[in-house]
């Protein structure tokens, strides 16, 4: 197990490498998301009170156990508390230090668990919208510090009605996951699908290799879907709007991105038009197709 101790004594090092752990040492969280729990040893009260204001705590929280060694009166304890900390251990307690990490580090483990079960979309088995949110969040604190574009795309899914009322209810259900596979094989891993409803998906490229990855990506799932689809041995169509969103320049918070991406496609499909808004569909490449394995590569 990692540790990374920020503003330890030698006294608390040693603690924690008698231990076992393998220990990093740090004047701030920024590389929590790198270790398994994060020990805290704020030197002084201004230190301690200005810690439960950090927005770096919370962000480092959602990755690691964090143990704040130090001597809170009740009222600062409760507000570190609520931004993240974990355990908030008295400095006389350095002893308890590594049984500590220990729980600490297993409750995260099994709130992580926890939080991935009820953060699936159990139809599709994709993350569903508030695990693309709290991702997005995370990479975007981290793009504050290491600016670099991504884009966010909402695809609005038609042809799930025409499906149950061909082949029977169960049908639809079907042919949502076959177009969740069709998404997903056509991208890279580092890419993240989400269903963000029971007719659309978000789709997250946190990294672009041009500034046209957004549009050629957009269109590219666009042709892949009007490939039918196979239920039940039947031929199924489904079609497609897509809605863009670019970070930095349309805005700068998770919610705000997700909206703007998610109007964008729906108005494209209220006018009737498939694809992406002022784009063309055709020619921009093979797309994945989860029916024929050979066709199509991941952008």
């Amino acid at each position: 197990m990692s540790v990374l101790l920020v503003d330890a004594d030698p006294a608390v090092r040693q603690a924690v490498l008698g231990a076992g752990f393998e220990v990093a040492q740090a004047a701030d969280v920024a590389l929590a998301h790198q270790h398994d729990a994060v020990v805290l040893c704020p030197r002084t009260r201004q230190a301690l009170e200005d810690l439960g204001q950090a927005d770096g705590l919370r962000l480092a929280a959602a990755a690691s156990a964090i143990i704040l060694l130090a001597d809170a009166d009740v009222e600062l304890e409760a507000e570190l508390l609520a931004s993240g900390v974990d355990t908030v251990l008295p400095l006389d307690e350095v002893a308890a230090l590594a049984r500590t990490l220990r729980q600490a580090v297993l409750r995260k483990k099994l709130e992580r668990a926890t939080r991935m079960a009820y953060a699936t979309d159990l139809a599709t088995g994709l993350p569903h919208q508030a695990q693309l949110l709290e991702h997005m969040s995370q990479l975007l604190a981290l793009r504050e510090r290491e600016p670099a574009p991504m884009v966010l795309l909402v695809l609005q899914v038609e042809g799930y009605a025409a499906a149950a009322a061909r082949l029977g209810a169960e049908a639809a259900n079907v042919l949502r996951r076959k177009v969740a596979v069709r998404l997903r094989s056509g991208l890279r891993a580092s890419d993240v699908v989400a269903a963000v409803g029971s007719d659309a998906f978000g789709v997250l490229l946190g990294r672009l290799e041009s500034p046209s990855d957004g549009e050629r990506v957009a269109a590219k799932l666009v042709l892949a879907l009007q490939q039918p689809l196979i239920v039940a041995g039947q031929p199924c169509e489904v079609r497609a709007a897509v809605g863009l969103a670019r970070y930095p320049e349309h805005g700068k918070q998770a919610n705000g991105l997700l909206q703007r991406a998610s109007a964008q496609a729906g108005s494209v499909a209220a006018m009737g038009r498939e694809g992406y808004a002022g784009r063309s569909e055709r020619a921009l490449g093979d797309a994945a197709n989860d029916e024929d394995p050979t066709g199509g590569q991941p952008h």
